[in-house]
């Protein structure tokens, strides 16, 4: 008996050397940061190689989705195993002597990984053959392999989710990119003297959005004004509604003595089209404001009805087509013209003002942006783009707004 006990003794040593140095190497590659395939391709070499292990399947939590990470010598078996069926009421190491589900049948332990409370991975091990392995994979090796599996697993989570930080960081700067360009889309210098005054103010959701309005001074006596929405949200509403925009200033500034109102729609039109491939249409009001005369022609593709009101009555701007990308072709167009023949005040907005909700679930509508507009008639339009914010404030109580909101005030004085 005494004969045996230095040969179990080195046995030992040889175990414990085996295993601090598998340890060492597993966290050499983490702090090195070496890619997760490398990572997976030592611990295999360790199971395989070193501890004899012929068939193996690793299942690792991945963003609230089981996946399998690794897997070895059970072809085909890994698409086989629903883990939240089958797996998730394992908590302790264990031995499969025979289970009804066959699967399972096919391996000889699970052993699974847990992180305060939490499920991280599943490992399942089968073909053990302890007689022919010099170091045993046996069951009493087995919290070693359990260890090894949850400092890959941790270490996978922990570069995930990392990952997901940088790329969290990387899109926060492309957002704010994105909407510092966006601001470029306004105009920064509007009118406020004699004869015309024009004030605006947007809100948006989030950081970028599809909303969009302008003012274009053409010359001393003309100028464009224009207000528009996209359908949709994000980075894809944005773009094309910058695009929109190039295009429609282009038009505008280097060609609107040879274009109508009429063309710009058909011009715009085809535009969308091609660019937006049918998945989103924009809503559109334009207007052009000839002071000599005191005309405005506009025509509304879709839009809100802009709000003109002036002492004696009120009236929408209801007379155009459809929105610009619903249809490859538009099918009628109507131009329409007013003379003003007094103070008149213009208030074009997009959706977001009048469907804001309040706590009852109760829209803002147009009813309730007329009578601000009627009341504060006299105000300068800066003002009245407060009153109206103000009022909207009230209105929704602690609700969030619901989508991006833009509105331009403007006053003709005759």
């Amino acid at each position: 008996m005494s004969q045996d006990l230095p040969k179990k003794y080195y046995e030992k040593l040889e175990l414990n050397e085996f295993k601090l140095n598998s340890l060492l190497e597993i966290t050499k590659a983490i702090n090195n940061n070496l890619s997760i395939d490398n990572i997976l391709k030592i611990f295999e070499y360790i199971l395989r190689e070193q501890l004899g292990i012929s068939k193996l399947i690793l299942y690792a939590n991945n963003s609230k989705k089981w996946n399998c990470i690794l897997h070895f010598g059970g072809r085909g078996l890994n698409k086989k195993i629903n883990v939240e069926e089958e797996l998730i009421n394992i908590k302790d190491i264990t031995v499969i002597e025979s289970s009804s589900i066959e699967t399972l049948n096919s391996f000889d332990i699970v052993i699974p990984v847990f992180h305060k409370k939490k499920a991280l991975a599943y490992l399942l091990i089968g073909d053990l053959d302890e007689e022919t392995i010099a170091i045993s994979p046996g069951i009493k090796h087995m919290p070693f392999i359990q260890t090894l599996a949850s400092i890959i697993v941790v270490a996978i989570e922990n570069k995930r989710f990392s990952k997901e930080i940088i790329e969290q960081e990387i899109n926060k700067k492309e957002m704010e990119l994105a909407a510092e360009m966006q601001k470029l889309l306004f105009p920064t210098n509007l009118p406020n003297n004699n004869s015309l005054d024009v004030a605006a103010r947007y809100e948006s959701k989030h950081l970028v959005g599809g909303d969009y309005y302008d003012f274009i001074a053409l010359n001393e006596n003309e100028c464009f004004l224009c207000i528009a929405d996209v359908s949709g949200k994000g980075i894809s509403a944005a773009l094309l509604m910058s695009h929109f925009q190039a295009k429609l200033r282009a038009n505008i500034k280097y060609n609107y003595q040879n274009i109508s109102l009429k063309s710009l729609i058909k011009d715009l039109n085809e535009d969308v089209n091609n660019a937006a491939k049918g998945e989103k249409f924009i809503t559109f009001f334009a207007g052009h404001y000839n002071k000599k005369n005191k005309t405005l022609q506009y025509v509304n593709a879709g839009h809100n009805y802009p709000i003109l009101i002036n002492k004696k009555e009120t009236k929408f701007l209801n007379k155009g087509c459809i929105g610009l990308g619903m249809l490859e072709d538009i099918p009628k167009i109507e131009v329409n013209k007013i003379k003003f023949q007094q103070d008149t005040v213009l208030v074009c907005y997009t959706d977001g003002l009048v469907e804001l909700e309040n706590n009852n679930g109760i829209a803002f509508e147009t009813d309730n942006l007329t009578k601000v507009i009627e009341n504060n008639f006299n105000l300068s339009m800066n003002e009245l783009d407060q009153k109206i914010f103000s009022r909207l404030e009230d209105f929704k109580g602690n609700q969030e707004m619901m989508d991006d909101t833009a509105v331009m005030s403007c006053k003709f004085y005759i």
